[in-house]
């Protein structure tokens, strides 16, 4: 008798667990994160034939890491921590999701961006995918793809 009340206190508790609603894509980008690996794909660089690729591992020996927080009420800031542990190059903005898309707009340098994010989630993070206009040549050509891990930092 004790093995059959047992084995259904263990049945209803996997059941339990296993019907738990996944967070939607707006609930699991709440929080902070650390880009892992970044790859930027420029196919017609300054409207030439020419391809550029640029390609980032931020393993521990880096010169910059990129971080990034995401916050309930919708604004996001992101930054590089150099390697004195010094925050650097700060951007802040609005951030929303549609579907599995994040969309983020900010200032960085004196240029406004609007980018869309395909939004992967993985075991440690996310995998974020855009289209842009990252040489700024005007066309809206130039891949990007990055991985990421999610963090804890003093202000989460």
């Amino acid at each position: 008798m004790k093995t059959k009340s047992l084995f259904f206190i263990l049945l209803f508790g996997i059941l339990f667990v296993g019907c738990e609603p996944a967070l939607t894509t707006k609930e699991f980008m709440v929080g902070s994160w650390q880009t892992t690996y970044l790859k930027i794909e420029m196919y017609t660089v300054n409207k030439t034939d020419s391809l550029q690729v640029y390609e980032d591992k931020f393993e521990e020996d880096s010169e910059l890491v990129a971080q990034s927080k995401y916050n309930k009420d919708g604004t996001f800031s992101a930054w590089f921590i150099n390697k004195k542990g010094e925050q650097i190059s700060k951007a802040s903005g609005i951030w929303s999701v549609k579907k599995d898309s994040l969309l983020v707009a900010f200032n960085y340098g004196g240029r406004d961006m609007k980018v869309s994010y395909d939004i992967t989630k993985t075991d440690e993070g996310f995998i974020g995918k855009s289209k842009y206009d990252w040489d700024e040549d005007g066309d809206f050509d130039d891949l990007l793809m990055m991985k990421t891990k999610r963090i804890k930092t003093n202000k989460n």
